[in-house]
């Protein structure tokens, strides 16, 4: 019976979260993970890139889509997040799925696919797809990004990024 409520409770945990998650994550590590990633995708709505770092370490390690390879620390990955939101006119719609989040002691790692959409300065449509991974570390009582790694499929035929990408 004891494990029917467990199973019963994380199944309730998963329906009335943003961002879903396999019961194995339903912790209170996972809900912490949780509401760190619905507060980051919420942000990114916002075009609020001090609450977007807050999901941050100050000594995050990044490779994202745009140059440079690569970005160390938060202060560098705040400039790429203020590049990021200066390319949208008007709200940007931010979605995240397929999170998956499995937690071990102070670390975690997971992955999502995030798709963004809106419309850029010059009025066209931005809509696209990335797959991002990233590994969490508990400081103290919360938790923080501290390597991400976003991308995209290449169509090998053409050479070109696949930036609308279904599984």
């Amino acid at each position: 019976m004891k494990m029917l409520t467990g199973l019963l409770c994380a199944g309730a945990a998963v329906v009335a979260g943003l961002v879903s998650y396999p019961a194995s994550a339903a912790t209170a590590d996972g809900a912490q993970i949780r509401d760190l990633e619905s507060r980051f995708a919420a942000a990114v709505a916002a075009r609020d890139v001090d609450a977007i770092m807050k999901a941050y370490s100050a000594d995050v390690f990044v490779f994202d889509l745009t140059p440079p390879r690569q970005y160390v620390g938060a202060a560098a990955y705040r400039d790429d997040w203020k590049a990021f939101v200066a390319g949208f006119n008007g709200p940007i719609q931010f979605t995240l799925s397929d999170v998956v989040v499995t937690t071990q002691g102070d670390v975690a790692y997971g992955h999502s696919i995030q798709h963004i959409a809106g419309v850029d300065p010059k009025g066209g449509k931005v809509d696209m797809t990335v797959r991002v991974s990233d590994v969490y570390r508990k400081s103290g009582a919360n938790w923080l990004i501290v390597q991400e790694h976003v991308s995209v499929p290449i169509d090998l035929a053409t050479g070109k990024p696949d930036m609308t990408s279904k599984p």
